[in-house]
């Protein structure tokens, strides 16, 4: 959780969302791995990078922007976005983990950063997928652990992705540094298969809507960021028949 933007250190109080989500997150990583994907909360600066097109798309509109993140465990990512939300910004945040909503709905009460901005944040619990979208977003922050997933699965949620980005939108995900290599020596051979099977989907998209990568090493493990754009110059249409 990042409390960089209060002064100070803060309370007790205003640190115990941070304690109570690493422990659900961990509790929830040692439960349900395959769903959630990760053995610690993205860090600071991963959250920093996976954010940094809110401000493209804000200056490059002129104007408020939408937002939506997936997956977003218990905050990090959304801790962030919150804090670099203007007046007339919104955030969707799409979280099927039922624990997981459970400490994001706490956090929008207790927690500086999201409390702050919880009039322009809005909890959707399901898959994203499934849940009934009735907008159009300039920004998403994906989250979701990817490489996990079944090939079908992955260009389901890409496809989804699309249909509900602005044209010219931004997208951005991260992936684990090392993961294939280790895959390749610990598992077998039909779930070395369907990683790369899933890895592949997901390289087709990026080739074909990225823009540029990056390294974050501050982060356990390290990842790469990838930042996409969906075709045509940003702007605004109908919100899709969701």
């Amino acid at each position: 959780m990042d409390l960089t933007h209060a002064p100070g250190k803060p309370p007790a109080d205003l640190r115990l969302p941070y304690r109570t989500g690493r422990l659900a997150f961990l509790r929830e990583a040692a439960r349900t791995f395959r769903t959630t994907g990760a053995v610690a909360p993205s860090s600071g600066p991963l959250a920093s990078r996976l954010a940094a097109p809110l401000a493209l798309a804000r200056a490059e509109l002129g104007g408020p922007v939408s937002v939506l993140e997936v997956g977003a465990g218990t905050g990090p990512v959304t801790r962030t976005l919150a804090s670099r939300l203007g007046p007339a910004d919104r955030l969707d945040v799409v979280e099927i983990n039922p624990r997981f909503v459970e400490v994001l709905h706490d956090a929008l009460r207790t927690d500086p950063a999201l409390s702050a901005a919880s009039d322009r944040i809005r909890i959707i619990a399901d898959s994203i997928t499934e849940a009934g979208l009735d907008r159009r977003y300039d920004v998403i922050v994906s989250c979701l652990p990817f490489a996990n997933f079944e090939p079908h699965d992955v260009r389901s949620i890409l496809d989804r992705y699309l249909s509900v980005l602005e044209p010219g939108g931004h997208l951005t995900y991260f992936a684990y540094v090392g993961t294939r290599a280790t895959r390749a020596v610990v598992a077998d051979r039909t779930e070395a298969a369907r990683h790369r099977a899933s890895a592949a989907v997901l390289a087709d998209f990026t080739a074909r809507y990225g823009v540029s990568d990056s390294l974050v090493l501050r982060n356990l493990p390290p990842a790469r960021v990838r930042h996409l754009r969906a075709p045509g110059p940003l702007g605004r249409t109908e919100a899709p028949a969701c």
